[in-house]
């Protein structure tokens, strides 16, 4: 065993679907700010507050809107063993919100969207084939090795509960 240990970094992040009956809120996040397309609400966790904590407040500061009882969906989790990294994107429904959208919303433009349609607009890949899962019975769990040099996913797997 090496002497030598690297330290495992850990990013901890939320993603939150607002749900009003058949439709999604959605923002349109411009590419300057990373992961354009059609998105959740979502972002970084800050320390020390819990995750469903962190998810509100990402709604609020994206949307404007105060969600409550959030309902845990599922965890997005990338690895990259050569950086030493562990990606983790904890996914949440909210039903029961209160208040109105941001006029000037700082990630992007704010849309209600049709749960049909949702998946029709230009999105990232990974979003879009997590998508249902907000809306399926149980929780799901994606885990990916992810070579972030060459920006590869080398294996994936789903697992559904």
């Amino acid at each position: 065993m090496s002497a030598v240990q690297t330290e495992l970094k850990v990013a901890l992040y939320t993603m939150c679907l607002v749900v009003d009956r058949d439709r999604v809120l959605l923002l349109n996040r411009p590419a300057a700010k990373g992961f354009p397309g059609w998105i959740a609400p979502g972002g970084k966790v800050d320390f020390p507050e819990s995750l469903t904590e962190g998810a509100a407040r990402e709604v609020l500061e994206e949307t404007g809107l105060t969600v409550r009882n959030l309902v845990y969906k599922g965890l997005d989790e990338f690895v990259d063993p050569k950086q030493n990294f562990r990606y983790m994107v904890f996914n949440y429904v909210a039903e029961e919100f209160e208040g109105e959208l941001l006029e000037n919303p700082p990630e992007g433009e704010l849309r209600w969207v049709s749960i049909q349609e949702a998946s029709t607009y230009p999105m990232q890949d990974w979003f879009k084939r997590r998508l249902s899962f907000f809306f399926d019975e149980g929780t799901f769990e994606v885990y990916a090795v992810y070579d972030q040099e060459t920006n590869t996913t080398l294996k994936e797997t789903v697992k559904r509960t």
